[in-house]
């Protein structure tokens, strides 16, 4: 029998994070481990009238594939999947791993070249996000690798999981609407500054948000959520800023990451561990070394480190700012095959002034 929780997580993903319609075609994608979820949002899915169909990951293969393809596979883009992005109507992708590190002693190199190769896909995929043609939500299944990154027991994670996302609320939908409205007074606040300063231990950061938009996420491209971000004019940032959680990308850890800006740009960097990958992605293109996505954590429920982005980034009292690709509608124009989000923790010590305007301080929007 399907944890009753489940089929609510499913009805929300389904009616309110991608509200799928009648002849949507909709792409569920996640591995063998999260079937049971992938089976109730295809249910759901299918009695609303959509075309759903199933993308099934198998852990693993990714490992195999940077260990062996050659330079011309590393670049080869597939048009089916190009086809694809240009097609669907919506696409639910279900984090879901069984191995989280097995990418470890993948080659970085080849990483790049993939992800520079795979960049039109992705221009494309955000180009028909922003003209809301094409609708998507990344969510999180409970998995045993997961929990022990969190260092969770199984029931344990999956309680955290459910909570966040208040789905054993009387009603979930009603509840992120909430949200929206409550961060919409963020939003508004923001998006009347032109300039942000940072400023905590190891941080001191200028950026210009001027002619940028804010936008207001509650349970739509995420899901749980809570933040509020914008992409930064590309070339403004200046200063340095230290991340207080290690950083997880590609499936590799970095500990203790120091980055250093100037006009815009990454012009030092440091780590405790991985530094090394680090730099390689940092370098992986023009784009790279620039600030794709400044953003406000506001999701209060959610207060420890997971070692998981979509939960990490969403902590109520923090901050993160990621490097390389930002999303055009916030009017970014910073094209990268890296999107990189690191956090920094403001909830001890931590402000922000907008124009000169101490806005945020140890956590929280001062109004």
């Amino acid at each position: 029998m399907i944890d009753k929780r489940l089929e609510k997580l499913a009805s929300v993903l389904v009616n309110h994070s991608l509200e799928i319609k009648k002849n949507d075609l909709f792409a569920i994608c996640g591995s063998s481990v999260a079937t049971p979820l992938i089976k109730e949002v295809y249910k759901q899915a299918l009695k609303l009238g959509a075309h759903p169909y199933i993308q099934i990951g198998i852990n693993g293969l990714g490992e195999i594939y940077y260990k062996n393809a050659s330079e011309e596979q590393l670049k080869y883009v597939s048009p089916i999947s190009k086809f694809e992005i240009g097609k669907i109507n919506a696409r639910l992708a279900i984090i879901s791993p069984e191995n989280t590190r097995d990418m470890t002693n993948v080659d970085p190199k080849k990483q790049a070249i993939s992800a520079i190769a795979q960049q039109p896909i992705h221009d494309m995929f955000l180009k028909r996000a922003a003209k809301k043609e094409l609708r998507w939500c990344v969510t999180q299944y409970p998995t045993n690798a997961s929990a022990q990154d969190a260092d969770m027991s199984l029931e344990e994670y999956e309680d955290f999981i459910f909570k966040a996302a208040h789905v054993n609320d009387k009603d979930p939908v009603g509840y992120w609407k909430k949200v929206f409205a409550e961060q919409e007074k963020i939003r508004k606040l923001l998006e009347s500054k032109k300039k942000l300063y940072v400023v905590a231990k190891g941080t001191d950061l200028t950026v210009s948000v001027k002619g940028r938009k804010w936008i207001n996420c509650y349970g739509k491209e995420n899901f749980p959520d809570g933040e509020v971000f914008t992409g930064p004019v590309e070339d403004s940032a200046k200063g340095y800023i230290s991340y207080s959680f290690p950083a997880v990308h590609g499936g590799r850890l970095v500990e203790n990451i120091q980055l250093w800006f100037d006009k815009g740009k990454v012009v030092k960097s440091k780590a405790s561990m991985g530094e090394k990958f680090l730099n390689s992605m940092l370098d992986m293109d023009k784009g790279s070394r620039r600030i794709g996505e400044f953003a406000f954590g506001t999701n209060y429920g959610v207060k420890e480190y997971t070692k998981n982005t979509l939960f990490d980034e969403k902590i109520g009292g923090t901050i993160h700012i990621a490097v390389g690709l930002g999303y055009p509608e916030t009017g970014s124009n910073n094209k990268s095959g890296l999107h990189w989000d690191m956090v920094c923790d403001l909830r001890k010590h931590g402000e922000v002034y907008a124009d000169g305007e101490l806005i945020y301080r140890n956590g929280k929007f001062l109004f």
